[in-house]
């Protein structure tokens, strides 16, 4: 520290000025800094909440009921990102689900899908024979798919307009692209074009077998799955593993807040800084380069760069000041198309449910799995024409998670702890409605356990105390914009060298100095840390004299 300090004097820089400034504490900016921090920079890291983790946190709810507050499981945390910040040294646990999802489809009937891929064949052939058979060439055919975008995910995408690196770049992935077959080169361009209907309806005859893998294609995307670009955010949710098993999901011991706690004792670990409490107001601008933030509370921090872990429509909204930027460079980031359709509720329940489909309440492998309300093309595409018509969905979509069947740190003895993530719902309600208003959020959060009652009578009157976010409460506690988990919709549009916007890919905002580190840069969100690490090697890049002198 005496030698880095000896040379910041020596060349005449201010020791008070950090190499990089992080707005927002979420898990991508915290593994921004460590990164940053690991290589020697001066890192600190102003997250507005009392807590750092943005929207990968945990807390009590309800007096003796933790849970992870709004994303809530583990699967697309890159591997990398794990091993390069050491979590498992900074506590981290992760622990896989026994089983994966299970579907009721109706008062007798059920269906779950194990992880081992014979099991999953036999599940899928007590619903279609010939759905079972295709199943391997489908599952194949995706895992190729899936294993170009795993390549290209922590890579930075060649920047359009850019110089001759970003041609270079371009030609190193058309090679790659080139060195597939012709048939894994046409599903590629259908995957991301198509709806996960059309998709899906080439492999399989089934309905349900359509629609539990339909599912992934509409999580987060406000979109049924007949809409195009749909078979994309279906791609996107395969790139998981816990522990070394691909395809795999899971749970972090402590909730989802243990992930981000372990990535900011690994950045404070490798010299970083990290504050709470800690607004930002606005990104300072000297002569049109980032020199540093402004905080509501006035006081003012120098940086030679700053790195937004926001949504680029936040940050470009809200936190660079008129004149600061031209208004047609502004314009394409307030243009970002956001919107997740999501509302999160967590209940503290006192058994588990009884589902008339499987019945039991002393923790079986579905009450331990993802349990999913949606068993049929018409009813996922009615959920999304319902929310687009009336504000919400009258029969929602709904991913249901018991944690404290895999945590016992989570509930008092017995009882337990249930995350619900639920589609659709419009961002913003029609007829002079507003998410602002309890009586809307407490109503669809009726419409919520009444669905979840249906398949499992029990459920109603289990149900202790709940936790409610609807879009609007996302948005102004995380800063999710139109409580878009992604930071912006995942489509054609807004992916690879056109996110967050076209000429802006390489993570390298408008302004000099400024960097976008969030899941609104590529590849885009889930807790995956990919933006933040990408990020990290690129801003090292443009501060080499800077690790020169570390």
């Amino acid at each position: 520290m005496l030698f880095r300090q000896s040379l910041r004097d020596k060349f005449g820089m201010r020791s008070d000025i950090y190499d990089v400034v992080i707005v927002g504490g979420g898990h991508n900016g915290l593994t921004t800094a460590a990164y940053l921090a690991r290589a020697g920079l001066r890192t600190i890291v102003l997250e507005k909440n009392a807590v750092v983790g943005g929207a990968a946190v945990t807390e009590e709810f309800a007096p003796g009921f933790r849970n992870s507050v709004a994303s809530y499981t583990v699967s697309l945390l890159n591997p990398k990102v794990i091993a390069d910040l050491e979590l498992q040294r900074f506590g981290l646990e992760i622990v896989e689900r026994p089983q994966g999802n299970f579907w009721p489809i109706d008062a007798t009937n059920s269906v779950q899908l194990p992880y081992n891929f014979a099991g999953r064949v036999a599940a899928i052939a007590k619903l279609s024979a010939r759905d079972a058979e295709a199943y391997p060439r489908y599952d194949a055919a995706l895992e190729r798919s899936a294993n170009v975008l795993r390549d290209l995910i922590t890579r930075t995408p060649p920047n359009v307009g850019g110089g001759i690196l970003d041609l270079i770049k371009g030609g190193v992935i058309g090679r790659r692209m080139l060195g597939l077959s012709l048939a894994d080169q046409r599903q590629l361009l259908e995957l991301f074009t198509s709806s996960a209907a059309d998709f899906l309806s080439r492999w399989f005859e089934n309905d349900t077998v359509k629609a539990m893998f339909a599912f992934d294609g509409i999580v987060g995307a406000y979109a049924s799955p007949s809409m195009p670009g749909t078979a994309y955010v279906l791609l996107h949710h395969c790139f998981g593993e816990v522990n070394g098993k691909s395809g795999v999901w899971g749970h972090a011991i402590g909730g989802m807040g243990a992930i981000t706690q372990a990535m900011a004792k690994s950045a404070i670990a490798s010299g970083a800084e990290v504050r709470t409490d800690a607004q930002v107001e606005r990104i300072v601008t000297e002569k049109g380069r980032a020199t540093g933030v402004a905080l509501a509370s006035g006081e003012m921090i120098q940086a030679r760069s700053v790195a937004a872990n926001v949504s680029p429509k936040l940050l470009f909204r809200d936190l660079i000041a008129d004149g600061d930027i031209d208004d047609a460079l502004r314009e394409p980031f307030i243009a970002i198309k956001t919107g997740s359709a999501t509302f999160r509720m967590n209940v503290a329940l006192s058994e588990l449910p009884d589902f008339t489909c499987r019945p039991g309440t002393h923790g079986q492998n579905h009450h331990a799995a993802g349990i999913i309300i949606g068993a049929s093309m018409d009813y996922l595409e009615r959920a999304y024409i319902d929310a687009r018509m009336s504000g919400w969905s009258k029969a929602p979509v709904i991913e249901m998670l018991i944690p404290s069947t895999l945590d016992d740190t989570l509930a008092p003895p017995g009882q337990h702890v249930a995350s619900l993530f639920v589609q659709h719902v419009a961002p913003h309600l029609p007829d002079g409605r507003s998410w602002a208003n309890p009586e809307e959020r407490q109503a669809f959060a009726d419409v919520v356990i009444e669905t979840m009652s249906l398949h499992a009578p029990n459920f109603r009157s289990a149900v202790l105390h709940r936790q409610i976010l609807s879009p609007l409460d996302l948005e102004r506690r995380f800063g999710l914009i139109d409580g878009d988990i992604f930071h912006g919709q995942l489509h054609l549009g807004q992916l690879f060298s056109a996110r967050p916007v076209l000429g802006h890919a390489n993570y390298r905002m408008p302004v000099s100095g400024l960097y976008l580190c969030g899941s609104g840069a590529h590849p885009g969100g889930g807790v995956t840390g990919v933006p933040g690490m990408n990020a990290a090697r690129e801003i090292l890049r443009d501060l080499k004299p800077m690790r020169r002198l570390t």
